[in-house]
């Protein structure tokens, strides 16, 4: 199991807190602002203001750590349809994550009003209100994954939030994205803050399609991902439906860059095919593969790049 880790808040610049987790040798959120990423990284590329049409919304918040993606979810769907029914599945590995950051009042300068909601979650992981159902399961996130996959849950947004790929490959394996792909909604999508090509070509093989989202807090941009669909016929769809089969606005559409690092040996995926190897075991796995690839070297596509923005 995980070892006992002491969470002491530590402040981001837009002066929310996060935690450093010892385990796994990162902090939890960026330091240019763990409240803002929750918003810009998440809720905004999920476009949950679309909650304004529906009388019900699912999410999948994996990684489900302090709460605040789930809070800004909470936040943004209810400021548009305070009557709109949320359901909510948090997969946690660790429940004394969330605990601490209620315990730390780390909600107090968020001006939140849903506190007591994320207080009952992280004590007595279940919420049942008039417009919120809320389950937060703790352990393995590949065993818990498959657990919401058989109740039949479709999400219509995603927040794909872990330690990062080299710290916690095994939430972003191929196996594991895609459980997450038989989960989400034909019309949802799926948001993380991470651009690593592993990643990407992760979702793809899951038969999602990628769009880039905007660097928030590093230069780095996170990723969206949906279903491939025909002819923008999804609930979501707007401008130009029947013409564009890209489910996100253009503005996200990979860069010619982006697409090249998807050819690199940096975009060989991490595998997990019973989903409950080390995290060892998988990165040696995927070393192997990049040492007998015939794609290109990353180091190539990086200095091709590199020569071209100078």
């Amino acid at each position: 199991m995980h070892m006992k880790e002491n969470f002491t808040p530590e402040s981001t610049a837009d002066g929310s807190f996060t935690f450093f987790s010892q385990e796994f040798g990162e902090l939890f959120h960026s330091h240019y602002g763990a409240r803002q990423e929750s918003f810009l990284k998440f809720s905004l590329p999920t476009q949950l203001t679309f909650a304004a049409n529906k009388s019900k919304l699912r999410l999948l918040d994996v990684c489900y750590g302090l709460g605040y993606n789930t809070a800004a979810a909470l936040q943004t769907i209810w400021e548009v349809n305070p009557k709109c029914h949320v359901e909510v599945i948090g997969l946690e590995l660790n429940a004394a994550v969330p605990q601490a950051a209620i315990a730390h009042h780390l909600y107090d300068n968020w001006g939140y009003e849903y506190t007591q909601i994320l207080a009952q979650l992280a004590c007595e992981h279940q919420v049942v209100q008039d417009c919120l159902t809320a389950n937060l399961l703790v352990g393995d996130a590949r065993s818990t994954i498959q657990l919401v996959n058989k109740s039949g849950f479709k999400a219509d947004a995603i927040f794909l939030d872990p330690f990062s790929p080299p710290q916690c490959p095994q939430l972003w394996t191929v196996e594991f994205i895609q459980q997450l792909s038989l989960c989400l909604d034909l019309n949802g999508l799926l948001a993380t803050y991470s651009c690593a090509a592993a990643v990407r070509t992760a979702l793809e093989a899951g038969g999602l399609q990628i769009g880039s989202t905007p660097p928030v807090g590093r230069r780095t941009p996170g990723t969206v991902a949906a279903h491939i669909r025909g002819g923008g016929d999804g609930e979501r769809g707007g401008e130009g439906e029947g013409i564009q089969q890209f489910p996100f606005s253009e503005s996200y559409e990979l860069s010619q860059a982006e697409k090249e690092h998807l050819l690199t040996r940096a975009a060989i995926p991490y595998r997990d095919p019973q989903l409950n190897d080390s995290a060892d075991v998988i990165l040696r796995r995927r070393q192997q593969e990049q040492q007998v690839s015939s794609l290109e070297p990353t180091s190539h596509w990086r200095k091709r790049w590199l020569s071209k923005s100078l």
